[in-house]
C-alpha cells in the first residue's frame, strides 16, 4: 500500500471544477513533485490532503492505511502531515523557538511553559537535519531563507512524516536556493517523505523522484524524472510543444535617454530604503535588477512611477527633469508598468477585461469627447487588443477575476504596452505564471526590444534576469552596488554564482 493515496477526488467550487476524479499514489520516502499550470487544481489538491478543504462526497485520501475523515489542519499536524505555504505563517516580534512552539508548548507543573525541553527537542533537529539557524533570533531579525527553514523546523517539531512545500524557492537568493536543496535531500535520507508544488522545471530535475501532471482539475500522468526531459515536462503540462529557451540577439542600443541620479528615499517605516542609487539605460535595451526582496526594488519602483518621493536625487527622462511628477505625468511620458502582483496594484477584479484595457486612458480620443464615453470605439479597440495578446476568453465583457493568472497578466500587459511607452518597468512579470504564460510573457518582451522600447526588468528570479537582461544591475541595501554587461554573461560559467554573492553584498 501507498503512503499517501488520493482516490478518487473531486473539488467543486460554485459549480465550477477544481479537480476532477483525480488518483494518485505517494511513496514513502521519495521527493514526488505536482506541475500544472495555474488554475490546474495543485494547490486545492494539497489543501484536501492538509485537511483545509474536504473532497467531494465519493473521494478519499488514505494516509498510511487509513482514510482521512472529518479532516483538518490540526488533525494532519497530529497524523505527521505538515504544510510549508507559499507565504510563511510566521510572527515577526517572536523568536525562532518562539515561532517553532507556538501552538503546542510544553508545558511543566500544568502551568509554565517547557523551554528547555523545546530547546533541546529543537537543537536535536537542527543537528540530525544539518539547519544552521539560531532559535534565540526575531524573525524580524533573519532572512527570507532562514523564515523557510523555521517553517521547516515547525513541521519537523511537531513530527511530520510528510512535509508539503508550495513554492519553495520562489523569493530566495540562488545562494538560498542550494542551502535548501541540501536540506530537502537531507530530509529524504531521513526518511521523510516530501511533495512538492513548484513551476520550475529545473527545479523538479534537481530534486523529485517522481513527478505527477495535472491539467485543467485532471489527473494525467506520473513520470520518472530522472528519464523525462524538461522539454517534455513542459509539454506534459500545457498540452503543447513549449520553449523557454531564448537568446538575445545582438542590437546596437541607441543614447543613454533615462537616468536615475543619486535617488534616496524612505521606506513605510521611514527608514532608508533608497540610498543615492545610480542608473542609466540606453534606448532598446533590457536593464535587469537583481537582488534579494526588501533591497529597495518596491521603493524604487514607487518612486519612478510618482508613487512615492524621493527626498534626494533626480530621474531625467530624454534630458528633462521627472522626478517630482505625478504618476498621471509620468504615464504621459510614456512610463508605464508591469506591477509584482496584478491583482493588487494591476486590475479592478469586478471590472469586466474591456474596462480594465482602458482605465488608463478612457478620457483619450477616441474613447470619449468631453466628458462622453464612446462605447462602441471601446468594444472595438478592446476586441483587437485581445485578439493581438491572444487574451482568454476572446469576451471583452469577461469579469478579470474568473481569467487566469496568464490571462490576467495578458490584459495589462496589452494596456500598458498599448502606451507605446519609451520605458516599461515589468516588476516581477512572471510572478506566479506557468510555463505556458512564461513563454507568452518572454516573446512579448522580446517584442518590445524589438521595437526598441526601453525595459527595466525587476525580478527576484535571477535564472530569469540572466536569461534576458542584456545588462545586469545588483541592488544592495538601496543602491546599485555592481552591473554586469551581456558579453561578460555570455562568457563566464561562474556568472550565477558571481551574481549571487553580489546580491549578498559582496563588492567582489
Amino acid at each position: 500500500m501507498s503512503f499517501l493515496e488520493l482516490q478518487n477526488i473531486n473539488k467543486t467550487f460554485n459549480g465550477v471544477k477544481a479537480n476532477s476524479q483525480i488518483n494518485l499514489k505517494i511513496e514513502k520516502g521519495e521527493i514526488h513533485a505536482l506541475l500544472g499550470e495555474n488554475g490546474a487544481g495543485k494547490s486545492t489538491l494539497m489543501k484536501m490532503i492538509f485537511g483545509l478543504y474536504k473532497p467531494d462526497a465519493g473521494g478519499k485520501i488514505i494516509f498510511k492505511g487509513s482514510e482521512l475523515k472529518n479532516h483538518s489542519p490540526s488533525k494532519a499536524s497530529k497524523l505527521g502531515i505538515g504544510m510549508v505555504h507559499q507565504h510563511f505563517m510566521l510572527i515577526n516580534p517572536l523568536t525562532v523557538l518562539e515561532n517553532i512552539i507556538l501552538g503546542i508548548e510544553p508545558k511543566k507543573w500544568f502551568f509554565f511553559i517547557d523551554i528547555e525541553s523545546a530547546r533541546n527537542k529543537i537543537k536535536k533537529i537542527i543537528d540530525t537535519y544539518h539547519f544552521n539557524i539560531d532559535i534565540d533570533s526575531r524573525i524580524d531579525q533573519i532572512s527570507v531563507g532562514m523564515g523557510q527553514r523555521v517553517e521547516i523546523i515547525k513541521t519537523l517539531y511537531r513530527d511530520a512524516e510528510l512535509i508539503i512545500l508550495d513554492e519553495p524557492t520562489a523569493v530566495l537568493t540562488p545562494l538560498e536556493i542550494e542551502d535548501f536543496y541540501k536540506i530537502v535531500l537531507n530530509l529524504k535520507r531521513e526518511g521523510k517523505t516530501i511533495l512538492i508544488i513548484t513551476h520550475k522545471l529545473h527545479e523538479i530535475k534537481k530534486l523529485a523522484d517522481r513527478c505527477s501532471i495535472i491539467r485543467k482539475g485532471e489527473y494525467i500522468t506520473t513520470v520518472d524524472v530522472a528519464k523525462t526531459s524538461e522539454e517534455e515536462l513542459a509539454t506534459l503540462m500545457v498540452g503543447r510543444n513549449v520553449s523557454l529557451k531564448l537568446k538575445l540577439p545582438p542590437k546596437d542600443f541607441g543614447d543613454y535617454f533615462f537616468s536615475i541620479e543619486k535617488a534616496s528615499a524612505l521606506n513605510n517605516k521611514n527608514l532608508l530604503a533608497l540610498n543615492e542609487l545610480n542608473l542609466k539605460m540606453k534606448r532598446g535595451e533590457i536593464y535587469g535588477i537583481a537582488g534579494v526582496d526588501g533591497n529597495g526594488q518596491n521603493e524604487l519602483v514607487e518612486g519612478l512611477i510618482g508613487l512615492r518621493h524621493f527626498f534626494n536625487g533626480k530621474i531625467l527622462l530624454n534630458g528633462k527633469d521627472i522626478t517630482h511628477f505625478s504618476p498621471l505625468e509620468k504615464y504621459a511620458e510614456k512610463i508605464s508598468l508591469i506591477p509584482s502582483d496584478r491583482k493588487k496594484w494591476g486590475l479592478v477584479l469586478d471590472y469586466n477585461i474591456e474596462e480594465n484595457l482602458f482605465l488608463r486612458n478612457i478620457d483619450d480620443a477616441p474613447f470619449s469627447h468631453k466628458g462622453i464615453i464612446y462605447f462602441e470605439a471601446l468594444r472595438t479597440k478592446a476586441v483587437e487588443l485581445i485578439k493581438r495578446f491572444d487574451i482568454r476568453p476572446n469576451d471583452s465583457k469577461a469579469e478579470v477575476k474568473g481569467l487566469s493568472g496568464g490571462n490576467q497578466q495578458k490584459v495589462i500587459i496589452a494596456r500598458e504596452v498599448m502606451n507605446e511607452p519609451e520605458l516599461l518597468i515589468m516588476f516581477q512579470p512572471t510572478r506566479g505564471l506557468d510555463v505556458g504564460a512564461i513563454e507568452y510573457v518572454y516573446s512579448e518582451l522580446l517584442n518590445l526590444r524589438a521595437q526598441n522600447k526601453s525595459i527595466l526588468l525587476i525580478s527576484y528570479d535571477l535564472d530569469e534576469v540572466i536569461k534576458l537582461s542584456d545588462r545586469i544591475g545588483v541592488i544592495f541595501e538601496g543602491k546599485i552596488i555592481k552591473e554586469f554587461k551581456r558579453a561578460e554573461i555570455d562568457q563566464d560559467l561562474l556568472i550565477k554564482e558571481k551574481i549571487g554573492l553580489s546580491m549578498a553584498g559582496s563588492m567582489n
